[in-house]
């Protein structure tokens, strides 16, 4: 059971880090109000379900597909406003995007406060949500467990179908290696920044409805993860979509096995330790992405 509450905080972890890895390791961009936009997602999914429950009973089964494909449109849209008002002046300047991320992290989760209060708050989940599948007497595996890793497998699957299979991801990766060369064979590089940007936004709104079927929601849950998913990204290779999701398993299983053993505290620094150790001796990350020069 211990590795299967690893394999949940793994998914939320994966989620978050998928679209810090669009936004970090294609753009360069430090992204310090990504936590934020998981928060987004996670109050959709909280505010669908109190409509739901309260004016639409027969509908509340329904709604948490709704609220995930809602998570994500709010969060892009949000997410494109920000490249387009603030990201978009602060391009090769790494340190500046840090503090305006920063300070717009600040701004957001007061806002929060202020429409949704200080206190955490629960969506109602649907009931195929609740219970337990037992593949045998002794072990219970949580449904919603489950419906979080298929939704992972299936949203992993996306981005990497997007990126690497796809003519947009050819002009996203084109863009980011030489936006000078890009824009003279006629791509339109401030569109692939904005929707880049936007699109990483999406998925952490995603990671927030997912969010909502292991914990509560309050102005500052998406921050509590920031930390773990910057680790995540830069551990698992800044520009590496399987270095993010080996480096996702290998962190959230450690920690769950070290939270077994020690406190939450303690296993946080076994784990912090653990892998500053192995970024010494393997600065680029577990991979590194090759570009010819």
């Amino acid at each position: 059971m211990q590795g299967f509450n690893g394999l949940s905080v793994f998914c939320v972890l994966l989620l978050m880090a998928l679209g810090l890895a669009i936004i970090f390791g294609q753009m360069g961009v430090i992204n310090m109000a990504h936590g934020e936009f998981l928060t987004i997602g996670a109050y959709i999914t909280y505010l669908l379900s109190h409509l739901t429950t309260t004016y639409a009973p027969a509908l509340q089964p329904f709604y948490f597909f709704v609220a995930i494909v809602l998570s994500f449109a709010v969060a892009y849209g949000v997410g494109y406003l920000t490249e387009l008002l603030l990201i978009s002046r602060l391009y090769k300047r790494p340190l500046d995007t840090l503090l305006a991320t920063w300070g717009l992290s600040l701004a957001m989760q007061q806002t929060f406060r202020s429409i949704f209060g200080a206190k955490e708050v629960s969506a109602t989940l649907p009931d195929w949500l609740m219970g337990s599948f037992k593949p045998t007497d002794d072990i219970d595996i949580p449904l919603n467990g489950l419906f979080m890793m298929g939704l992972t497998v299936l949203l992993t699957g996306a981005i990497f179908v997007l990126l690497f299979r796809s003519r947009w991801g050819l002009q996203v990766r084109a863009t980011m290696q030489n936006r000078v060369m890009s824009g003279a064979v006629g791509i339109n590089t401030r569109k692939v920044d904005r929707t880049t940007f936007a699109l990483g936004c999406g998925v952490a709104g995603v990671a927030g409805a997912a969010f909502t079927t292991i914990g509560s929601t309050g102005p500052t849950s998406g921050s509590l993860y920031i930390v773990d998913t910057f680790l995540v990204v830069v551990f698992g290779g800044a520009q590496s979509l399987i270095g993010t999701i080996a480096s996702a398993f290998s962190i959230a299983q450690t920690q769950s096995t070290a939270e077994f053993f020690l406190t939450g505290s303690m296993a946080k620094v076994l784990t912090l330790s653990a892998v500053i150790l192995i970024l010494m001796l393997r600065p680029q990350g577990l991979f590194s992405v090759k570009v010819r020069k």
